[in-house]
């Protein structure tokens, strides 16, 4: 029997494009976003092309107690989730003390509180099953406080990271794995308008890198391995204002 995975933020980006490499690999998939129109046409994609089983529920992770109803709806149709990642975000943020908190405060209730939600929900199910794979996806700009826009983006990821790291400590020794992911720039249609970033690799190639990682169901795992994996070490030590050369 074909295993299942629940991809959050699916209707674009590296949501899409995980669902794409998934599904050649045979997974059936649970994919959900805010745009239905979106994921009906990625559903009819990966159903004709690879012959796999793909429902599609429309979610708003921001309305949480929408995540746990989609959650165990998914979880009820398939029968079992044998995967769930949550990627869904905002890449959005503007410099601190520049009178824009709304934004900032969306972007971090986005990308930590919502990403808290699916953790929730991912764990109950996993715990129910005795059984599951939890992967979430952080930035490598977690790694330290950066400057400018990244501020309180990095920061909204720093805390998913610290959060998924509390969640594996507590399922040591337990039949739930997890996994965090740290992307490097990857240019998708959420950055498409900005300047070309430090190692940015395109959004296809970073969704075969991150299929491929998360297979492998690493504790932790930098995307693209080289150069992120020493400059992740390096970031940790760095002074700050060469941290800051990072940010674009």
């Amino acid at each position: 029997m074909a295993k299942t995975i629940l991809i959050t933020g699916a209707s674009s980006g590296i949501g899409a494009g995980m669902a794409r490499e998934f599904a050649k690999k045979g997974y059936n998939l649970a994919i959900c976003a805010r745009r239905v129109e979106r994921l009906q046409s990625l559903k009819q994609e990966l159903e004709q092309q690879y012959g796999i089983q793909v429902i599609a529920k429309i979610l708003d992770v921001t309305q949480y107690d929408q995540v746990f109803e989609v959650f165990n709806a998914f979880k009820s149709e398939f029968g079992t989730l044998d995967r769930i990642i949550v990627n869904a975000g905002v890449g959005d943020g503007r410099r601190i003390g520049k009178g824009k908190f709304e934004i900032n405060r969306s972007t971090v209730e986005t990308n930590f509180i919502s990403a808290l939600a699916q953790c929730e929900a991912a764990v109950e199910i996993f715990r129910e099953q005795n059984a599951g794979h939890l992967v979430v996806i952080s930035s490598i700009s977690a790694l330290r406080g950066m400057p400018k826009h990244l501020t309180a983006y990095g920061a909204s990821k720093a805390g998913v990271a610290a959060l998924a790291e509390g969640i594996r400590a507590e399922l040591l020794n337990t039949p739930i794995q997890v996994t965090t992911i740290f992307p490097g720039y990857i240019r998708t249609e959420i950055n498409e308008g900005a300047q070309k970033l430090p190692f940015e690799i395109d959004e296809k190639t970073g969704s075969r890198l991150l299929v491929a990682e998360i297979e492998k169901a690493p504790a932790k795992a930098y995307i693209p391995k080289w150069p992120w994996l020493p400059i992740g070490f390096a970031m940790r030590v760095l002074p700050l204002k060469w941290v800051n050369k990072l940010s674009g």
